[in-house]
């Protein structure tokens, strides 16, 4: 009766944690559509370091509070985990910037065999073969309803490498972190959130000038624009946590498999809102096919041999005990 109690549980909390993230990513991305296209706010990267300093806020007022306990992460740790992470957000941008829609959609779904790569390599995982076809699956139909047109010139490539990349290692490190120095979410929050602030923050103003010719300080504020600002800054702050509890629970390729619903809950919900001129039967199949492939992948990784890890060669540091609003999971569990 235990052990069932026990995985169901863990199946709630998989099942809300996905959820939390599936809430705050879609709604973010909808308020961030209504603040950049309808009131002009196109300053993508210091948009960020204010969602950065929200969550920052956040932290400090938990930690005061006594719910978020004392804990420890090596500085150099820190700053490659900032690096990694700022690449990410600024190649993202550059290279929606430099490339055609298409690609960058195409460059987005690289991120799943990448992360898949880094897990091979450092985590000794190895895949099932219907796990390996139920990725490509989801790949294939996230491509079929997303994949318009596709050009690619040299320096769109390299900024699409860069983005991919970093943000693989950015996720791939969430979790490495995690396990290593047993930090729940809201502890590894509070140690990277004030620098990537600072950091996107001082960099973003002239990052944005760069990308759009405008200046974020000559921008018209008024009380519709500062609230969907305020609004964004707030959803973000469910946004950055609820990715690190995701990837905690279910390590980084499952995150990015996973992560492609909410691609599909934003265009159902593009269609729903915005009119249904974009909605064909090309976009229609694909959308099934990638539900299809997800579930699959379910299925498929939580077999045994689906997904399982031959060693682990990581030392988890546990002298140290973080309570406060630490979310508890099993490492062994994790899929």
């Amino acid at each position: 009766m235990a052990p069932a109690s026990k995985a169901d549980r863990k199946r709630t909390l998989d099942v809300g944690s996905w959820m939390f993230n599936v809430v705050t990513s879609v709604g973010i991305i909808i308020v961030n559509k209504a603040l950049m296209a309808t009131y002009g706010f196109s300053f993508a990267t210091t948009l960020t370091g204010l969602h950065f300093a929200t969550t920052t806020l956040m932290t400090l007022v938990l930690r005061w509070l006594g719910y978020i306990q004392p804990s420890h992460l090596p500085l150099p740790e820190l700053l490659k985990f900032v690096l990694f992470a700022n690449f990410s957000i600024v190649g993202m941008n550059v290279s929606l910037m430099w490339n055609s829609v298409g690609f960058y959609q195409i460059a987005k779904l690289s991120m799943i065999p990448v992360s898949c790569f880094l897990e091979v390599v450092f985590d000794k995982i190895r895949y099932s073969r219907d796990t390996k076809l139920s990725i490509g699956v989801v790949l294939l139909g996230v491509a079929v309803c997303t994949v318009t047109d596709v050009s690619v010139n040299t320096r769109g490539f390299v900024a699409a490498f860069v983005a991919v990349w970093s943000t693989a290692l950015q996720q791939y490190y969430v979790h490495f972190l995690q396990r290593k120095y047993s930090l729940g979410s809201f502890n590894l929050l509070g140690h990277t959130a004030p620098v990537q602030a600072a950091s996107l923050l001082i960099v973003g103003p002239f990052l944005d000038f760069w990308l759009t010719n405008k200046r974020v300080d000559t921008y018209d504020y008024n009380v519709t624009s500062m609230f969907f600002i305020i609004l964004s800054c707030s959803i973000a702050v469910g946004t950055n946590l609820s990715q690190f509890i995701c990837i905690s629970r279910f390590t980084a390729v499952s995150f990015q498999v996973l992560g492609h619903m909410k691609t599909i809950l934003v265009l159902v919900l593009g269609f729903f809102f915005f009119g249904k001129e974009g909605l064909s039967l090309q976009v229609v199949l694909g959308m099934i096919l990638a539900v299809i492939g997800m579930i699959w992948y379910g299925n498929a990784s939580s077999k045994p041999g689906g997904k399982e890890r031959r060693s682990y060669s990581i030392p988890i540091d546990r002298s140290q005990k973080h309570g406060g609003l630490s979310e508890s999971s099993d490492p062994d569990e994790q899929v």
